[in-house]
């Protein structure tokens, strides 16, 4: 985990290390502010992780739980660890579950398994325009908390920024980028990085009306980006690769019916 150091490094490590021995992980992600490219010191480590469960346990009469989430300060860092299960992460990506497909791709990988290579291999039969639905919807929920906040933050308008672009992108190439430096300018929202830049400071530094306003058309802008993305997107329109997920799957299983 080269890309964190100090005493979060130690406190992520000692997590995954606990976590790890009350299920086996096919990935553990960094997400959040880390992953899209605008950390401040006070930012928690978002830890989202894809577990195997043994299958013997998925046959029980009380079958082992989806999902295990953990919320806690630890040393004066925040965790926030939340695994899902195997089976509904690949029903989410085949229905365009962006946050599934982050973790399966992102690029900051705190734990992996060997597996994990072959699903990545197979990700590119779960794209499809569907995943339109996913970063719209985000980026809706988040535009209508920043506009609805009596003291907006830089960060709310970051994500607004971030979870737009990166559907946009996805739709356009294929290609899945969440870190927000690596895609603003490309799409004309160069001076993103100086909201980057002040949320740096902190998780809550708050907007000033005038920099509010200015902001507003440019994400009326954003949106219409995002629907001409799908509309132009070299994605199908439903996923191909449901047969070769499910044989997947199936091997998975058997590989891990009596661990």
């Amino acid at each position: 985990m080269d890309f964190l150091d100090g005493n979060a490094r130690t406190v992520a490590l000692e997590v995954l290390a606990q976590e790890e021995r009350e299920r086996r992980h096919l990935v553990v992600a960094l997400s959040g502010a880390h992953a899209y490219g605008f950390p401040s010191p006070d930012s928690d480590l978002d830890l989202k992780g894809i577990h195997i469960a043994p299958t013997r346990a998925l046959l029980a009469l009380d079958p082992a739980g989806d999902t295990a989430n953990r919320l806690e300060v630890i040393d004066g860092v925040e965790i926030d660890y939340t695994s899902n299960e195997l089976r509904p992460v690949l029903v989410g990506l085949l229905a365009g579950n962006g946050n599934y497909l982050e973790r399966v791709i992102g690029a900051l990988v705190a734990l992996a398994a060997p597996e994990l290579a072959e699903l990545r291999a197979l990700v590119p039969g779960c794209l499809s325009r569907r995943y339109h639905r996913h970063y719209r919807g985000f980026a809706g929920s988040q535009r209508r908390e920043l506009d609805a906040a009596e003291q907006p933050t830089a960060k709310k308008l970051l994500y607004v920024l971030r979870t737009a672009l990166t559907g946009a992108h996805l739709l356009l190439t294929g290609e899945l980028r969440v870190d927000l430096t690596t895609v603003a300018d490309r799409y004309g929202y160069s001076d993103a990085l100086s909201l980057i830049e002040a949320k740096k400071q902190g998780e809550r530094v708050v907007l000033d009306d005038a920099t509010r306003r200015a902001w507003q058309p440019r994400l009326d802008a954003l949106f219409t980006l995002l629907d001409q993305a799908c509309e132009e997107s070299v994605l199908p329109e439903a996923p191909a690769g449901a047969a070769a997920l499910n044989t997947w799957l199936l091997d998975i299983r058997g590989r891990h019916f009596v661990t």
